[in-house]
């Protein structure tokens, strides 16, 4: 850090890549690879709620990857310390699109870390299928393509949902859930079990990160991929060739259409900032 005229400028490690760049390299990861890039994000973000610190705007794009090949969340400029006492109203329009929690999408203006553990699920979701689980293109559309593959919210289980300010505003016909064997077919039975415990309507249901890092996902074979045994890019757009996720420059075009359920990787349109 250093003043510059009136202000000051923040220096920060210079990071070649990020997530989304090697989402969108041909083919799934290999699973030790998904699994350290899911334990990476895991840990980052329960270090940030443990100071209650919540992002609420953490998808592929603000993961960077560093020359090493640790993944470091980057992008605060939506975060907010979450005072327990507060009942500061927030707004709802953070996070984007795809990876927006369902309270954030019926309006909701008071929320806690839990639209981060939404989000964290969906990047778990990507990391498993090589493809975004809900790419919605409208506000309207994204709760509905959240509905469709996670089935009808239920307010006995989450009772806050009646009370949020878009609820009577937007309704679907009733839906049922996707079998998590058919959302993700090829992911073993503990990811499955994990993915569906950051998937939850209630957001005080779903699995905290630092409960998430003590998940059996994490435990069984085979273990998470070290740093060294990670995909890195040489420098943003040109990846490493050594890397296996990394072959030629075809690498970067858009993933092959999945022939269950999802859509191929593409970024997802962004917000502006929202206080």
């Amino acid at each position: 850090m250093f003043p510059h005229g009136p202000g000051f400028v923040l220096a920060f490690e210079f990071l070649l890549s990020d997530l989304g760049t090697v989402l969108r390299a041909p083919g799934p990861l290999p699973p030790a690879q998904a699994k350290a890039f899911a334990l990476m994000l895991l840990q980052g973000i329960a270090h940030c709620h443990s100071h209650r610190i919540v992002h609420r705007d953490l998808k592929p794009a603000n993961l960077l990857i560093s020359a090493s090949g640790q993944l470091k969340i980057a992008d605060f400029g939506l975060a907010r310390v979450l005072a327990p006492e507060s009942q500061r109203p927030y707004s709802h329009q953070v996070a984007t699109r795809w990876y927006r929690a369902p309270e954030l999408l019926y309006g909701a203006r008071h929320y806690d870390e839990g639209v981060d553990l939404w989000a964290v699920g969906c990047i778990v979701g990507e990391l498993l299928t090589h493809s975004p689980l809900f790419p919605g293109e409208s506000d309207i559309e994204q709760l509905c393509c959240v509905q469709r593959l996670r089935g009808s919210p239920d307010p006995n289980a989450w009772p806050e949902l009646t009370s949020l300010p878009d609820y009577n505003k937007i309704s679907f016909q009733p839906m049922v859930p996707v079998p998590l064997e058919e959302l993700v077919p090829d992911a073993p039975p503990p990811a499955r079990t994990l993915l569906d415990a950051l998937l939850q309507y209630p957001p005080q249901r779903r699995l905290p990160a630092h409960q998430a890092l003590l998940h059996p996902y994490f435990f069984t074979a085979p273990a998470p991929a070290t740093p060294s045994e990670l995909p890195v890019p040489e420098r943003r757009g040109r990846p490493h060739l050594a890397s296996p996720c990394f072959r030629s420059e075809r690498s970067l075009e858009p993933a092959l259409p999945k022939p269950h359920l999802l859509a191929p990787y593409a970024p997802p349109p962004s917000l502006p900032l929202t206080v």
